[in-house]
């Protein structure tokens, strides 16, 4: 391992756009302020930048500005979801960009303008995020809109957007004078990239031309993590509309290099095509991604989550009054066992009133910080089940009402077409007003995003993860908890596979063929975590210290991140042509 080699990556940082990594990715988590992320995987860009921010690492990003953001989440009274735009202007947050690039989609060129945002990390480094944005007068009425919605849409809006994330991006990292190394391609939105790497490559010649050697040259420059465990997850399109909208010369160049599959073009093949490194984000969702397409070679580096942003403002005093370097070194964290326990408890204390203060001020609802609090909130997809927890209701109120109280925090949006997932949504509500009581009260916050995703995994006494196996590719939330003291209660999949500690770092739900038998282990924890919460307040705070020494430790986007530079983007294996052109520049 060569424990050095982010320093002297950024020593090559010096002039100019001197940048060694492309990071790409369809949504990035920058700022409350900016809404261009739905959930998880762009929550997971933005930690990753924040990490290469720390680190000092050379790296530039590029995503689409999404001006309409994702959506807000409105719930009325029955559990109903409906949504609005959340329009914000680059104009006013962002730095304009002087270039312009041009791609030709659907026949029409297509320009694309860039805003950079500088995002600055502990020791002054800066990481620019370019922010592609297709608003120009010289456009189409119709390209006008491509990066207006996150996720919107039809299957041509789509792929349009991809063009331009991934072809348009390329285009204008070369047009601002990047040079990169290595393409990280976060996710398959990103892979027309290869395409237009290839083009460069060929330098105008018709992709017809492109040789054996020309592929392995792009191949060698691009690594891609896949985060989707389910065939249906992965961005697919007729060929119909590979050919319309990319053009007869690159959709034929797609197709004779093995990305069309049962004759749609699949995103997730090209990625795979064309990189030298591929990876799943948990051990068990890599081994998933190998059965899933065992033609290829799928390592496995587990997601983490940025300790700094993640960590609530009792604790980072706690943290800084202990282990000063932590922020800079997340390692750190392992020494959180000798905080004293007093401490762990009154900043969790801490946060716990911010939260309760919170769910006042949007739901009206008063909340006890005495009384144990479950949290559970998440994308509101079907797999991830977020009534489980209510199979069997009067064993959940028997439980609260023999145990001391019990309190249930639930937040999540549903995609706006995901009508199964408003179902879960409305269903978790309606059961909310049924069983809430003096002894059990049920909340569902709307429009979940970031800040209250802070206060969430920040203030509650444990938290709840139950995806159906094995659809949880990895999942942060929990990490996000265990930076704050709590502790999970989670199935056995995605990360927890690795940070569960029974006893120790929490408690995992049995594993069981049927909902049924799974709802019941859950309800087997629950009786025995209830009781000791509130009998056995020493053995809870070390349950809480260990959870943030033996997890918060580990599963954080710093240990991530230094997996990717060691693994992916600059491996130890010298025959690796990225690695042959990091060491000659190193020896200069």
């Amino acid at each position: 391992m060569r424990f050095d080699i982010i320093p002297r990556l950024a020593s090559l940082d010096c002039e100019g756009n001197n940048r060694l990594v492309a990071y790409f990715s369809m949504e990035i988590a920058v700022s409350p302020a900016i809404p261009t992320y739905s959930g998880g995987l762009g929550v997971l860009a933005g930690d990753t930048l924040r990490a290469a921010a720390d680190m000092g690492l050379p790296l530039a990003a590029v995503t689409l500005a999404h001006r309409q953001g994702y959506f807000r989440q409105i719930l009325d009274a029955e559990g109903n979801q409906s949504s609005e735009p959340q329009p914000w202007s680059p104009e006013s947050i962002l730095v304009e960009e002087d270039v312009v690039v041009t791609v030709t989609i659907e026949g029409r060129p297509v320009t694309i303008k860039a805003w950079r945002y500088d995002l600055e990390g502990v020791t002054g480094h800066i990481i620019p995020i370019y922010f592609l944005d297709t608003n120009l007068e010289q456009n189409d009425a119709r390209d006008r809109v491509l990066t207006d919605h996150l996720y919107g849409g039809d299957g041509d809006y789509r792929l349009r957007q991809e063009a331009v994330l991934g072809m348009g991006g390329a285009r204008l990292l070369a047009a601002l004078n990047f040079k990169p190394l290595v393409y990280h391609m976060n996710e398959g939105h990103a892979a027309l990239l290869t395409v237009a790497l290839v083009e460069q490559q060929l330098k105008g010649a018709n992709l017809d031309s492109a040789t054996d050697h020309d592929l392995e040259e792009v191949r060698q420059r691009c690594v891609f993590t896949t985060h989707t465990p389910v065939p249906a997850g992965h961005d697919r399109f007729s060929g119909e509309q590979a050919y319309r909208i990319l053009g007869d010369e690159r959709a034929r160049f797609i197709e004779r290099v093995g990305a069309f599959h049962d004759k749609l073009l699949n995103m997730t093949y090209l990625a795979l095509r064309f990189s030298r490194f591929v990876n799943g984000v948990a051990m068990q969702h890599g081994i998933v991604s190998r059965e899933m397409f065992p033609e290829y070679d799928i390592e496995a580096i587990t997601n983490g989550v940025h300790a700094a942003t993640w960590t609530s403002p009792a604790f980072q005093a706690a943290f800084d009054s202990y282990l000063p370097r932590w922020r800079q070194d997340n390692l750190a964290l392992r020494y959180a066992i000798n905080i004293p326990e007093t401490v762990i408890e009154d900043a969790h204390l801490e946060s716990k009133r911010t939260l309760i203060a919170a769910v006042k001020e949007y739901s009206g609802v008063e909340l006890k910080a005495e009384l144990f609090t479950l949290g559970f909130a998440r994308r509101a997809a079907t797999y991830k089940r977020a009534d489980l927890l209510f199979t069997d209701p009067e064993r959940l109120v028997k439980i609260a009402q023999e145990c001391g109280g019990l309190q249930i925090l639930y937040s999540g949006k549903a995609h706006p077409a995901d009508e199964p997932g408003k179902a879960k949504i409305k269903r978790v509500i309606e059961l909310s007003h049924s069983l809430s009581s003096d002894v059990l009260k049920i909340v569902y916050l709307e429009n979940y995003e970031w800040s209250l995703a802070a206060l969430l995994t920040g203030g509650v006494d444990l938290w709840l993860n139950t995806p159906k196996r094995p659809y949880e590719a990895s999942g942060t939330s929990g990490m996000k908890a265990a930076l704050n003291g709590i502790p999970s209660l989670s199935i056995l999949d995605g990360w927890w596979i690795e940070g569960w500690i029974e006893g120790v770092t929490g408690w995992a739900i049995t594993d069981h063929d049927e909902d049924a038998g799974e709802a019941r282990s859950l309800y087997d924890h629950l009786e025995v975590i209830l009781p000791f919460f509130y009998k056995q307040p020493e053995q809870w705070r070390r349950i809480m210290r260990s959870t943030i020494a033996l997890n918060g430790s580990y599963f954080n986007t710093q240990r991530m991140l230094e997996q990717y530079v060691q693994n992916a983007y600059f491996p130890e294996t010298p025959v690796q042509a990225s690695a042959n052109a990091l060491e000659s520049m190193l020896a200069k």
